[in-house]
């Protein structure tokens, strides 16, 4: 088990390595110990402060602890855990891979160091990115995907370079879009099915990331669901719902997973849409599957380009997401209406 692998311990060779070493997770679990008190921290530091806190001296125990976070983040099984752990993760490989590659040019390099090259490899990026000593052209389909929950206007597809189905990114733009394969690879698979012998052996350890989490400040508009709020594009989506119009795959996605993402759940998904309940529940269920855990809506520019963005007013222009601009409209309401009285007055 080598530094590179407690560093970057989402990579395939990682867990290659603890498979190699012959690590039982059941045994390792029951075992207790640094691995798995290094686990709990790097879950509870993601809920506290956004990192995956301070790494272990030994890179056995820190390459073991991320196996255990995951299952503990797997037996507490909610969304908004699974997102901010995935984004801890990413932050922390963000740093790292700038402290890595820093003051040296986007090439490869032997040996066991993290390179660009080697994590553009790792997530089968090499052939979507061109890279240059100032930066790199990305082919706009990963662009899109990649930048699709970044914040910030300058990440929207209408405010940059298009050319030949590339887009030119400067070296820091490249770190961020990296960031986000980071956290889509971390997500992946959660939450894992755990066997009860080792959800026995860490049931004090769920119990305090339970705690930590009750105590988490979500940001300002989840569970206040105010359908004369939605941004532009989500007021037309829930229109064709309501109006008995099957959506596309893309637009069924975009809509429900900005529903789900505020806070509502399958019955009142259902009920704004005028759906059924089982088949909002099977909708949802296989988005989260092929995603790997609640995955948050499209980005303002994917919107775009599946013609989805519909009806700009002038706030679409400052925003990158339709759940920026939700959560903007959100902030100037002192007593939102409750939802269902905002239904029956439509």
């Amino acid at each position: 088990m080598e530094r590179l692998h407690a560093r970057y311990p989402f990579l395939t060779a990682a867990r290659e390595a603890v498979e190699a070493a012959g690590v039982d997770l059941a045994d390792l679990v029951a075992a207790g110990g640094q691995p798995v008190e290094r686990g709990l921290d790097r879950v509870e530091s993601a809920i506290t402060d956004g990192t995956v806190g301070d790494p272990h001296r030994t890179p056995r125990v820190e390459l073991l602890s991320y196996p255990v976070a995951r299952v503990l983040v797997s037996l507490v099984d909610r969304p908004e855990l699974t997102r901010v752990y995935a984004r801890a993760e990413a932050a922390t490989a963000h740093e790292r891979l700038r402290s890595d590659v820093e003051g040296e040019a986007l090439k490869s390099t032997a040996g066991g160091e993290m390179t660009v090259e080697r994590l553009l490899a790792e997530f089968d990026l090499d052939r979507d990115v061109d890279l240059d000593e100032d930066g790199a052209r990305v082919g706009v389909s990963a662009y899109l995907r990649l930048a699709a929950d970044l914040d910030g206007e300058e990440w929207r597809l209408a405010v940059r370079d298009l050319s030949d189905g590339w887009v030119p990114v400067e070296r820091e733009e490249l770190y961020a879009l990296l960031r986000a394969a980071v956290r889509d690879r971390v997500t992946e698979g959660l939450p894992l099915p755990v066997p009860e012998a080792v959800a026995g052996n860490l049931e004090s350890e769920r119990e305090a990331i339970e705690s930590a989490l009750a105590d988490y400040d979500s940001p300002r508009g989840i569970d206040l669901v105010v359908p004369g709020l939605f941004p532009p594009c989500m007021r037309a989506l829930l229109d064709r719902a309501r109006s008995g119009e099957d959506l596309p795959p893309n637009s069924a996605f975009a809509l429900l997973s900005f529903l789900t993402g505020i806070g509502m759940d399958r019955d009142e998904v259902a009920a704004l849409c005028d759906l059924d309940p089982e088949a909002v529940e099977y909708r949802v269920s296989r988005l989260r599957g092929e995603n790997g855990g609640d995955y948050p809506p499209p980005s303002c520019a994917t919107m775009q380009v599946y013609g989805d963005c519909v009806n700009k007013d002038d706030l679409c222009e400052e925003i990158p997401t339709p759940a920026n601009y939700y959560a903007r409209r959100i902030d100037g309401v002192e007593d939102p209406t409750d939802w269902r009285e905002t239904l029956d007055a439509d």
